[in-house]
């Protein structure tokens, strides 16, 4: 049962602290320099963070939680608590209710996405979540699963190694806290290239978000998103594309695509997702 401290003894995050939403591509360092960790951690409010930690993406809930209680407790967060919420009715529970409209930071862990929205999507709990993240209250992250669930339209499984296809890819619905975009995870690595394409070339109102382990797309409240990390982002913007076959063809024959914008930025390079530029690292 969580410990809640009483409404006096709450500080809530400093002025200066800048929120953000940082979707991890999965399998971030946790060991050595922890860049990503410790960017999520400043965000929230570093000495003063009051984080959130929902692991139930994972089979193993209450190990992944534990393991990230002791990274945010071990860089000095002022209180972090694992919510291991197992049946979609502890999201109403008061107790959870109060820490999540009192935290500076909710992170969401990896594991099976279309289990994290089973058991959250629709839920006053991340009803609230979404709505202080949209009001800049607190800084949101989610890694691998816990980023897939970003966008409204939202990558479930598939498969890899093939030219783009209907039947190379599972869509099901997000947690639409960013609703314009469709994220895929441990991206080059696991060679899901053509996965992300099949995904836009079904729904070209969106754009693509390829994230590699280890790297970190950080979105700033203005639209403005900047790589860190050892990896890469993929962004995929289908705004010019004049022609696809998608609609035609069977599940399994090739989707051509023409006139697809991809962008390929690596640590540092900043891409705006409102008007779609790119823009140099900063000097």
């Amino acid at each position: 049962m969580l410990q809640l401290e009483s409404q006096s003894h709450r500080t809530r995050m400093p002025q200066s602290t800048k929120t953000a939403i940082l979707v991890i591509g999965g399998a971030e360092d946790k060991v050595h320099g922890r860049e990503i960790l410790h960017t999520f951690f400043n965000r929230a409010g570093a000495g003063e963070a009051r984080i959130a930690i929902i692991p139930c993406a994972s089979r193993e809930p209450a190990v992944i939680g534990d393991r990230y209680r002791q990274i945010f407790e071990g860089m000095g967060a002022k209180v972090t608590k694992v919510l291991d919420i197992r049946e979609r009715e502890q999201s109403e529970h008061p107790e959870i209710q109060e820490y999540i409209q009192d935290c500076t930071g909710v992170f969401m862990t990896g594991g099976d996405q279309l289990r994290l929205c089973g058991l959250l999507a629709d839920t006053p709990l991340m009803e609230k979540v979404r709505l202080r993240v949209h009001s800049g209250e607190i800084t949101l992250a989610g890694t691998s699963a816990g980023a897939a669930v970003m966008g409204h339209h939202m990558i479930a499984g598939g498969g890899s190694g093939e030219p783009p296809n209907r039947s190379l890819v599972d869509m099901a619905t997000g947690l639409g806290i960013i609703p314009e975009v469709i994220v895929d995870q441990h991206f080059h690595n696991r060679n899901r290239m053509s996965r992300l394409m099949s995904a836009i070339a079904a729904h070209p109102d969106r754009i693509g978000i390829g994230i590699d382990e280890d790297t970190c797309a950080l979105f700033e409240k203005d639209g403005l998103l900047q790589v860190m990390g050892k990896g890469t982002v993929t962004i995929i913007d289908p705004e010019q594309m004049s022609y696809s076959n998608q609609p035609q063809v069977g599940a399994n024959e090739p989707i051509s695509i023409h006139n697809l914008r991809v962008h390929i930025l690596s640590y540092g390079d900043r891409y705006h997702l409102h008007q779609r530029t790119i823009l140099p690292p900063e000097t």
